[in-house]
């Protein structure tokens, strides 16, 4: 009898340890099947983001074996490319929706869940992309983390030079340098019956904002350009050029000017006039812009267009310096909008022969008919 205690003692301990292995057991399973599924989530769609905790990364590792095929698979193996806008701060559940409509996914939610998933969600950027339904949205995914788009938006402004088109090359997104648009630009492979012998493309690049192949080479861009402004001159502005007894490399060479001397577009056709008047007159054109297209780049205001010019400015031996030489310069100074050229084939009429800004800073001229009037509007 002494000895029962100890046996029952024995038996408690049996039955103890028969419960313990049953509460570790399910433990470890549960355990092994928190570590399991990451991982087998990880083999099939690749490795999650860092950024969720431990519960994140087993639930969202759970969809992602659920949603498998969805993510893993195209939706037509076969298809080709279509053009996908993503507009700036658009969220990227309703970037998911827009890709099942468009038909390049086939579920929105496995999509979504596979950017969250991933930590893609937070790197898409806004911008044009080239999709496909033969790719694996896992893939569609990636590509959205890449914003440069095929085509790009390439703009030039009235009254820039070539060196000032150029200049914005490194950063215009065009696979063209600025030494190479130079090149391009100074040697043009088209021929105009307007452009003069030798002449480079400037005055004949009309500003505007293009679209362009992002690897457009740069005598494909001077060519492009100067042929879209060879569009632009119609016949009917060609007949009003003849009627100032200009032709078309002479007129655009005005224009040029007239761009650089109006502020305003809508003084284009009096500032016009006046050019002309003088012209007609056998006078000087005595115009600023073309002794600072003679001088070239200024370091010290860094900028092609010196301002104020100086005496000595105005006395430069250059066949540009229209104070000192008559008629009209070599060739244009600058590449001049459709209004300034507009201007030239039908010119205000006007008996003005002077101009000159007004002192209150608007940008608006004063016109006058004789050289006592012109001084008398000077600024005090």
């Amino acid at each position: 009898m002494k000895n029962e205690p100890v046996r029952r003692r024995h038996h408690r301990s049996i039955i103890s340890a028969g419960c313990l292995a049953l509460i570790i057991a399910p433990l470890i399973i549960i355990i092994g099947v928190f570590f399991a599924i990451p991982l087998l989530a990880s083999q099939s769609v690749g490795p999650a983001s860092d950024r969720m905790n431990g519960f994140q990364h087993f639930q969202y590792s759970v969809i992602m074996l659920w949603y498998d095929g969805l993510i893993t698979s195209p939706v037509d193996s076969s298809a080709a490319d279509v053009s996908f806008n993503i507009e700036p701060g658009e969220d990227p559940a309703v970037v998911a929706s827009r890709l099942e409509q468009a038909g390049i996914i086939r579920n929105a939610n496995a999509f979504t869940a596979y950017l969250v998933y991933s930590g893609l969600d937070t790197g898409m950027q806004a911008g044009e992309f080239q999709l496909s339904p033969a790719l694996a949205p896992m893939q569609i995914a990636q590509k959205l983390q890449d914003a440069t788009p095929t085509q790009v938006k390439f703009v030039i402004l009235p009254g820039w030079r070539l060196e000032e088109i150029a200049a914005t090359m490194p950063t215009a997104g065009l696979d063209i340098t600025p030494q190479q648009f130079m090149k391009a630009a100074n040697n043009p492979q088209v021929s105009f019956d307007f452009l003069a012998k030798g002449a480079s493309a400037e005055g004949f690049l009309l500003p505007g904002e293009y679209t362009l192949p992002r690897v457009i080479r740069a005598d494909q861009l001077v060519s492009f350009l100067m042929n879209n402004t060879a569009l632009a001159l119609t016949a009917e502005m060609r007949a009003g050029f003849s009627r100032h007894n200009l032709n078309v490399f002479e007129a655009v060479t005005l224009a040029s000017i007239i761009q650089r001397e109006a502020v305003r577009p809508e003084e284009h056709p009096i500032i016009a006039s006046v050019f002309l008047n003088r012209l007609a007159a056998g006078m000087r054109l005595e115009t600023d812009p073309t002794i600072q297209y003679a001088l070239g780049f200024n370091p010290t205001a860094k900028s092609w267009w010196k301002v104020p010019l100086s005496t000595d400015d105005l006395a430069i031996n250059s066949a540009y310096n229209t104070y000192q030489n008559p008629g009209l310069p070599p060739g244009p100074i600058s590449n001049p909008s459709l209004t300034a050229l507009q201007a030239v084939a039908y010119p205000a009429e006007t008996p003005y022969y002077f101009f000159r800004a007004r002192c209150d800073g608007s940008g608006f001229h004063n016109f006058s008919e004789t050289l006592d009037q012109h001084v008398q509007n000077a600024c005090p």
